[in-house]
């Protein structure tokens, strides 16, 4: 994994070495290992590396014949593209997937998207022709932000890369007001929330030359009938998953897994376990907690039981070294400072800075590691898909604070924006791109547009998450649930298939039978921990009325500083969670606390 940056300029480079270098020099928490720049009259590419392939031999930007490659991420189908195109007459200088990525869009220009199986973002400059290609993964779990002008554009992997540039403006009109105040910390896809910054969505390539931009989607879910039955299928996505895991356990740097003693964990760290114990290995797992938990624990229908439990089950199960990172209130609060810097936007508050942390700790020790993100989102593992007052209502099922949060905002600062309608447009336009069968029942119908709001909105801000804070510590969290094959089958079976016992993935627990012990296979599912400490809602509300009295405070451009003190006086006034089950009253505080500190440290002006 690394860290990419662009500038392309048809009438002018000016002082482009010392940009592109500067750009660079923001992102070496994502390529700490060695940077490197390519400057010709026209294209200044840089790029910083985190060494995971062929460690000598993938420096970049790597050039071969007239192209110049700055790549983010990882093939996991490389030795096939390899030997396919050494079969064609092509031949090889390294053995990193920076080279096989390169030589195959020579071979075969955009059309070799179709042949990849990983998480990327990268740009392809050909010198002759003197035109940029762009691409990012299928599924999105490799960033791409750009900005484009007359005549130019500036990428980059993350945002602060693309502010260190002097073309950029640092401004959120009222469309980045209302992403920050009634979306965060989701965002819509293809915004850098910041005015003129864009994304690359999933499954996006393009073009760009002295004529401009020009993209298209190169990758879709589409509806096709499911012919296999329950017994094929539940092979079928055994299969999927296994080969998933295992191609992402290859690495030419120390490797271990996130375990946290819940279904998607446990079957990637007991499949890398078996793995590594056939080659006389032991896997060493990872878990987080927080200090006081099991004293300040309190049961609730989204998360009825602690992990700890779990976990050592698991561990002793599968043979594992297990390691667990256990973090103080106070840290947490800390943290929510540099995970807002490594996030470039206010975030998911604890859940980020705690990740942040953990993601600190690994990196002490090993360079990658395997998550458990993605498979509720294409399974169905969330409430939301199983509760029938929430599944057929408009609008995102996690987001129902949308009248709280705009109860907060200053008068008009929103304009013509109406917050309801904002939401539904929001929706609106992921699910027009919903695809269907005439067959489809009417429940198979409505878990289609469920599949498309999560994989293209919640599960974007978890990838979001997961990439930026790991990557802030120059640790490399792989993600073998996103594995587009196992999306693009899954979109095809049916509900009933899908939730077959009447259990939340039932699936995937009948698929992966006799992998874990049998509780932990049928363990209800529960999300990521945070801190249940009281002390952490008292330091988030002090620290909110902290900023509040400042006279250099920016969140009171956005929000009215009377509603915030009332919210801090009685925060049960915010009726409703945050953000889903993730972001309750402590987070609502954080939040605005991480949007004040964006605010200072970009030197983010309001443009209304």
């Amino acid at each position: 994994m690394c860290g990419i940056a662009g500038w392309i300029d048809y009438n002018e480079l000016i002082n482009p070495e010392e940009r592109i270098i500067k750009m660079s020099d923001t992102m070496v928490p994502r390529g700490p290992d060695s940077g490197g720049t390519y400057i010709d009259e026209v294209c200044a590419l840089g790029h910083r590396r985190l060494a995971v392939i062929d460690v000598a031999g993938g420096v970049q930007p790597m050039e071969k014949s007239d192209y110049i490659i700055v790549y983010n991420g990882e093939l996991y189908n490389t030795e096939e593209i390899r030997r396919e195109l050494k079969a064609i007459g092509h031949s090889f200088r390294s053995m990193s997937d920076t080279e096989v990525l390169l030589t195959a869009f020579i071979q075969w220009g955009e059309s070799c998207l179709e042949k990849l199986n990983g998480i990327y973002a990268f740009a392809v400059w050909d010198k002759k022709e003197k035109q940029l290609f762009i691409a990012r993964d299928r599924m999105g779990v490799k960033p791409f932000f750009y900005y484009e002008y007359n005549g130019g554009i500036i990428f980059a992997s993350e945002i602060k890369a693309l502010l260190a540039h002097p073309k950029i403006p640092h401004i959120i009109d009222r469309e980045g007001i209302a992403q920050i105040t009634l979306l965060g910390p989701a965002r819509k896809g293809g915004s850098g929330v910041i005015k003129g910054i864009k994304e690359l969505l999933p499954s996006e390539c393009g073009f760009f030359n002295r004529y401009g931009l020009k993209k298209r989607t190169y990758w879709s879910l589409r509806a096709c009938p499911h012919t296999e039955t329950p017994e094929e299928t539940e092979e079928h996505i055994a299969f999927l998953i296994k080969d998933a895991i295992k191609r992402q356990l290859v690495s030419d740097v120390p490797l271990c897994t996130f375990l946290s003693g819940g279904l998607d964990s446990s079957i990637i760290s007991a499949i890398a376990a078996k793995q590594y114990k056939e080659q006389g290995k032991v896997l060493t797992t990872y878990s987080v907690d927080y200090a006081d938990n099991d004293k300040n624990f309190v049961a609730s229908a989204f998360q009825p039981d602690m992990d700890a439990p779990w976990i050592r089950e698991m561990s002793q199960y599968i043979g594992s070294e297990h390691r667990d990172i256990v973090l103080d209130t106070s840290d947490i609060v800390d943290a929510l400072y540099p995970s807002t810097l490594a996030r470039d936007l206010p975030g998911m508050a604890d859940v980020d800075s705690s990740l942040l942390l953990f993601c600190r700790e690994i990196k002490k020790n090993y360079t990658v590691a395997l998550s458990g993100e993605c498979a509720d989102e294409i399974f169905g593992g969330y409430p939301w898909y199983h509760n029938e007052n929430i599944l057929y209502q408009s609008g995102f099922p996690w987001a129902k604070s949308t009248d709280d949060r705009a109860m907060l905002l200053r008068e008009n600062v929103l304009g013509d924006i109406k917050p309801a309608d904002y939401l539904t447009y929001c929706t609106e336009s992921t699910l027009k791109n919903t695809d269907y069968l005439d067959t489809d029942s009417k429940k198979d119908r409505r878990m289609r547009e469920m599949f498309m709001l999560n994989i293209y909105w919640f599960m974007q801000t978890l990838l979001d998450r997961k990439d930026r804070m790991s990557m802030a510590t120059g640790l490399e969290v792989r993600v073998p649930f996103c594995d587009h094959r196992i999306a693009k089958y899954a979109y095809n079976i049916p509900w009933e298939l899908k939730s077959i016992g009447g259990r939340e993935k039932g699936l995937i627990r009948r698929a992966m039978n006799g992998i874990l012990p049998h509780d932990v296979l049928w363990r209800k599912k529960s999300p990521y921990p945070k801190t249940h400490n009281p002390e952490y809602l008292k330091a988030v509300i002090n620290k909110l009325r902290e900023i509040l009295r400042d006279k250099n405070c920016r969140i009171t451009e956005i929000f009215d500083r009377k509603r915030l003190l009332e919210l801090c006086d009685n925060p049960a006034i915010f009726k409703n969670n945050w953000y889903g089950q993730l972001m309750t009253a402590p987070q609502t505080f954080a939040y605005i606390i991480q949007t004040e500190y964006w605010m200072q440290m970009y030197d983010i002006g309001v443009s209304v």
